[in-house]
């Protein structure tokens, strides 16, 4: 959306995390490090800090030049995507827009404690209490999420903001991912007819749909996993599923 593509590199991560955590597959050239040639991610922390014994988590946005990570939280950086490399790209669409700033971090709080981080909540939740109150959560969001649409054509009105592209990540790995291996089955978003056409707009516009691949997030979200899934075994359901 930002124009970036030629100016940001990126490499992508294997779907399914090992004991080592998440790893690139250098054989293939998807899912390889393009440009250390690394093999884990946990060795890209280290470089950045000798002493790291950190959580190592994903998305990473490196600094070439200087050789350290700039930040590891998709919050920060799609904040940065959204305006520090105007100059560079000659993009200066803002979905952060001065008018709009309130209303959007009251959406991306609501929408990051209850449905991108609800999910996380459900599914690895260590008791039934923890695990009925995060779903109870999620779903209650998710119904004002379908009501708020119901006379908007995205969150904010009828122009895309960042809290749509925080919120789109989640819907559309919903149905094949969290609805079954994080138990998020209360309803599926094919259920919510707002939610699925405003997914489905958000999906058509250009270069999105370029990213989004369901079959690897059936696979990663039930990769192996001692407490969720101990023996790997990935569903076919929704293998070929697509946003019309």
């Amino acid at each position: 959306m930002k124009k970036l593509q030629n100016i940001i590199g990126l490499s992508i991560v294997a779907p399914a995390r090992t004991d080592q955590g998440w790893v690139f597959d250098n054989t293939h050239p998807r899912f390889s490090d393009n440009l250390l040639g690394l093999d884990v991610i946990y060795k890209l922390y280290q470089q950045s800090n000798h002493q790291f014994t950190g959580r190592v988590t994903v998305p990473v946005l490196w600094d070439k030049k200087r050789g350290t990570i700039v930040s590891n939280q998709s919050a920060e950086i799609i904040r940065m995507f959204n305006s520090a490399f105007n100059d560079i790209s000659g993009d200066y669409q803002n979905f952060y827009p001065a008018h709009l700033v309130s209303s959007i971090d009251i959406l991306n709080d609501q929408v990051f404690n209850d449905v991108n981080n609800g999910v996380y909540k459900a599914g690895f939740a260590r008791n039934q209490n923890a695990y009925d109150e995060a779903v109870t959560k999620l779903f209650f969001r998710l119904d004002q999420l379908e009501q708020r649409l119901s006379n908007k054509r995205f969150l904010l009105g009828n122009t895309i903001c960042e809290a749509d592209w925080r919120l789109f990540p989640t819907l559309v790995r919903f149905d094949v991912g969290y609805f079954s291996a994080f138990k998020c089955n209360i309803k599926a978003i094919r259920d919510y007819p707002n939610l699925s056409s405003y997914l489905k707009d958000l999906y058509r516009q250009p270069g999105i749909a370029e990213t989004v691949d369901f079959d690897i997030y059936r696979r990663g979200y039930h990769s192996k996993s001692p407490m969720r899934n101990p023996f790997g075994i990935v569903p076919l359901g929704f293998a070929t599923q697509r946003v019309a």
